[in-house]
Order: structure tokens, then sequence, then C-alpha cells
């Protein structure tokens, strides 16, 4: 989740940025009146999440979750966007960004660092949670055969 250049990074970082940055970068690229087609409107629903098991790493389905994905088409770039819970604005907006930085709109560069500023957040965030529960590790002794 570090490259907002890379779709599927820019996807994460979409949905983990906050609405309100979203709404502003498309407002801004939808005040050029670019050609615009909503190919999937807004509307929450809900998604399996999927994670993975921290022993033997294999993915397991955790249950269901309230998401809301959008899609568009912007002067013919398609741009996609799925933020958590019910959030109808901040999805179309993320599918109208995703779609400004696949087509390097104009806005690109600055939504690049407005995602990386995400993407920082995110791993001091991980970071610190790390360190919160770094006191609950327990290290266990091996046993040694005395045979």
């Amino acid at each position: 989740m570090d490259d907002p250049r890379n779709r599927s990074d820019r996807f994460e970082l979409i949905a983990a940025t906050d609405g309100d940055v979203l709404e502003r970068f498309a407002d801004s690229v939808l005040a050029e009146e670019p050609a615009l087609r909503v190919l999937q409107e807004p509307r929450p629903q809900l998604v399996m999440q999927r994670v993975r098991e921290p022993v033997e790493r294999r993915p397991f389905n955790l249950g269901e979750v309230v998401a809301t994905p959008a899609e568009v088409s912007l002067d013919g770039t398609r741009g996609f966007a799925m933020v958590p819970g019910k959030a109808e604005r901040a999805a179309f907006s993320g599918a109208v960004v995703d779609a400004a930085v696949a087509a390097d709109h104009a806005v690109t560069e600055k939504v690049v660092a407005a995602l990386s500023r995400t993407a920082d957040a995110y791993k001091d965030e991980r970071r610190r949670e790390w360190a919160e529960s770094r006191h609950t590790t327990v290290e266990f002794e091996t046993m040694e055969d005395d045979l």
C-alpha cells in the first residue's frame, strides 16, 4: 500500500483516505466538465471480508462488512473505488480520483501527494499499535532433547 500510481495500492489508499479530501479533488476534476459516465452508482452493500490467519497464512472469510463501491468513466478512462461503510459521496469521489490519476490529470501530483500522506499515516499508526502491544509478546524457551 505504498505507491499511489500503482492501481492496486491506489484502491487501498483511496479507501483509507478521508472522504472530504477525495471530494475536494473530485470537485476540482469535475469543475473542468469532463465527459463523465457513472458506470456503477455508489450504493452500500455487504461484501465478504477476507483475512489471512497469521500462523499458517491461509485466507479465511471473517464475515460480511458494509462497503460502498462506485465506478465512473471520465473522458474515457475508468475509475473505481470501494470505501468502507455507507459513504456514497466518498465512493463516487474516489472513483473520479482513480480515473483522474489513471489519465494523468492535472491534479494527479496533488492526489499522489495526498494518498502518500495517507500511506505514511497508516504506517505510523501500525507502528504505534505494534509498539503498544509489543510488551505482551511472549518468548518461549526451547526444550532440548536430553535423550
